[in-house]
């Protein structure tokens, strides 16, 4: 049985609900399809396959390419270390959340063939864990989750910055806190920016009934609680599919399989992501506020590594916390699990003027991720080039784009980083690569049509595979073109060939073998551990099938989805085909809320308008924001709220289970490298 693990991105909590939202018949159509998809398809389980020479002489090559006789990260990471997290965190029916023990195998120090050396020094940087001082009242629990966990002291109790993605590694942090620190109260917690590992954890530091009566504060960056919620909601279903691969869910760790994440460590599925709605907002573009005796700057910066974001400056102690804008690595102008393309010349800017507004004010900045830098040189050389970093991948892009270069020829054309930044370590793409970042910046001006004709329809995969196999002489002559290719270590030419052939041959298992070797090959190739673990999880799935994900809902997001959000999410699961000849019109009343509602079916679209109800329409819905809760959290479906009198529907009462029986179950086991 294969372990999942969190993705820290927010997208599995959101599918859910989304799930949540579909009628009982459908959800279980959508759960009981994947496991019969995997078993019907799955081939003989195979182990992992050993580096292939080629793999081995070009990660031995990377030994001589990058400064690693440079320790001055390891020794910055082990900096003010006060105590080590020694143990497992452990949910309240006892499943295993975190294993501190999980990554031992990264204590090797030198890296095996089967690892880009430099990714696995990033893996074991990454594994240093416990409880650090970062400077006066200022300390860090870090290696306990994806993220970090920032604590303030302040003059009577304690500010937390970003309670990490689960309330059960949150509540085993701020107990590491305290074992070691005075055990003051959480007075205040401040969000940084909308992504779950940011805040989902926010109930394993304080109480709701504290916040809601005035004795916790909750400060956020505007927008945050729509992009919270919002960012991953209408694409749910897809993007919790992806953010498997990119996370490795399926992927055994260790020296062949799952090393990092890039910005850390990630927890096993099973722990309580949870929200508490912020109770301030920071909207200027810098606000000065003290909180518990603690003077903080905030400085706003919407759209650059998430919609709603914000850094902060404390001026007492001269440490700049700069969020996920400037953590020691290169970050994802577009992340694979998908989102909106990040505006990378916006986060350049923003950088810029971090730098010109604290650079000669701070003696230490730290991230939420990764471990802090100390010194104002260092700090104004590490603004400096990380602002260079986005601006070179923005503007280089667009000059090759405006000479008529497509995306995958500027991928080609920029193979690394210009000056001394392609040698910085806090450059590096262990989670964003510069060739997927350029290839970004295209799509965000251009869109991913590269203006070439023969791609305006091209055929889709499994009848350009047929076609491209049948062209090649058959399926026994492209597997053998595979092996050549491995042979001659052109794994990537291999995995070209390799994709045409299962998509032309999905029952062939020699043709799905040599395509998980040789994707195997480029995982451990691979310095980016997204891509490592994208790599290694297609090679999975090929050898073993679609895993069936499991998960719950979470409460408070579910709550937290506004109607609004919810009836533009069933215009998305709306199938457009059946829908036609059923048009409508529905009065949707929230009375609780005292909101309304018009819905429009027409020509297979439904459409929404807030505040307002058709004069006459064909059947008026009459409901609690509290019912339409526990539908989402599965606890009640319509036909059990409808025959108990939860819903009321006057007018043609049959028009709502007409319109439900329209919508379609998502699941989220789709196949990925195979038909």
């Amino acid at each position: 049985m294969t372990r999942s693990y969190a993705t820290g991105l927010g997208a599995a909590c959101l599918m859910m609900m989304a799930l949540a939202s579909a009628p009982a018949q459908a959800q279980a159509q959508a759960q009981a399809q994947p496991q019969s998809q995997a078993q019907t398809q799955a081939p003989t389980p195979t182990a992992a396959k050993p580096a292939a020479p080629a793999t081995a002489t070009r990660n031995a090559a990377v030994l001589q390419q990058l400064p690693f006789a440079d320790r001055a990260d390891f020794e910055a990471a082990n900096r003010g270390l006060v105590a080590r997290f020694e143990g497992l965190v452990k949910g309240d029916s006892g499943q295993l959340i975190w294993d501190s023990h999980a990554y031992d195998f990264l204590l090797q120090e030198q890296a095996p063939a089967t690892a880009n050396p430099s990714l696995w020094r990033q893996a074991q940087l990454n594994a240093v864990a416990g409880l650090f001082k970062v400077t006066d009242r200022v300390y860090q629990v870090r290696g306990m989750d994806l993220a970090n966990m920032t604590v303030i002291e302040g003059d009577s109790g304690l500010i937390v910055i970003d309670p990490l993605t689960y309330a059960e590694t949150a509540r085993a942090a701020l107990a590491l806190y305290r074992q070691h620190r005075p055990p003051k109260p959480v007075l205040a917690v401040i969000y940084s920016h909308s992504h779950v590992d940011h805040f989902g954890g926010v109930r394993g530091v304080v109480d709701e009934a504290d916040v809601l009566a005035g004795k916790v504060k909750i400060i956020a960056p505007a927008g945050f609680m729509e992009h919270a919620i919002s960012e991953n909601l209408y694409a749910g279903t897809a993007m919790f599919r992806r953010a498997m691969y990119q996370s490795g869910a399926a992927v055994p760790r260790g020296e062949r399989g799952h090393l990092d994440a890039g910005l850390g460590k990630v927890a096993l599925v099973g722990g309580t992501v949870t929200l508490i709605a912020p109770t301030q907002a920071i909207e200027k573009a810098t606000e000065s506020h003290v909180v518990d005796g603690v003077a903080i700057e905030f400085q706003l910066t919407p759209d650059t590594e998430a919609p709603s974001e914000m850094n902060v400056y404390l001026p007492q102690q001269r440490a700049l916390g700069m969020a996920e804008n400037a953590v020691r690595m290169m970050h994802n102008i577009l992340t694979p699990r998908g989102a909106l393309v990040r505006d990378a010349k916006g986060w350049s800017r923003y950088l810029d003027a971090s730098l010109l507004r604290y650079g000669e004010r701070a003696d230490v900045m730290f991230t939420q991720h990764s471990w802090p830098t100390w010194g104002g040189e260092a700090i104004r050389t590490l603004l400096a080039d990380q602002r260079d970093l986005y601006a070179f991948i923005h503007d280089r892009t667009l000059h090759l784009m405006n000479q008529g270069l497509t995306p995958d020829e500027i991928a080609q054309a920029v193979p690394r980083l210009p000056g001394t930044l392609d040698r910085q370590w806090y450059a590096r793409g262990y989670y964003g690569t510069l060739s997927f970042n350029v290839r970004a910046v295209y799509q965000r001006y251009l869109g991913f049509y590269d203006a070439n004709p023969a791609h305006l329809d091209p055929l889709p995969p499994v009848q350009a595979g047929q076609r491209y196999v049948a062209a090649m002489g058959g399926g026994a002559n492209v597997l053998a073109m595979m092996r050549a290719a491995m042979a001659q270590g052109d794994h990537r030419w291999a995995v070209q060939l390799g994709n045409h052939l299962v998509f032309a041959e999905p029952q062939n298992a020699a043709a799905r073998e040599a395509q998980a070797d040789a994707l195997e090959q480029l995982a451990y190739q691979s310095e980016s551990a997204i891509w490592r673990n994208m790599y290694l999880t297609g090679a999975t799935e090929l050898r073993q099938g679609v895993p069936v994900p499991s998960g719950r809902v979470t409460v408070d997001l579910a709550k937290a989805a506004t109607p609004a959000m919810f009836f533009d999410f069933m215009a998305i699961r709306l199938d457009a085909d059946k829908a036609q000849g059923h048009d409508m019109t529905l009065n949707w009343r929230f009375d609780d809320l005292d909101q309304s509602f018009a819905l429009t079916l027409r020509n297979g679209v439904l459409t929404q308008r807030e505040g307002m109800q058709h004069a006459k329409a064909d059947a008026t819905v009459r409901m609690s924001k509290a019912v339409l809760d526990r539908i989402s959290l599965r606890q009640l479906d319509f036909a059990t709220a409808l025959k108990q009198g939860d819903i009321r529907v006057e007018g043609q009462a049959g028009k709502l289970p007409e319109l439900l029986g329209l919508l379609v179950a998502f699941s989220p086991a789709f196949n990925i490298v195979t038909p």
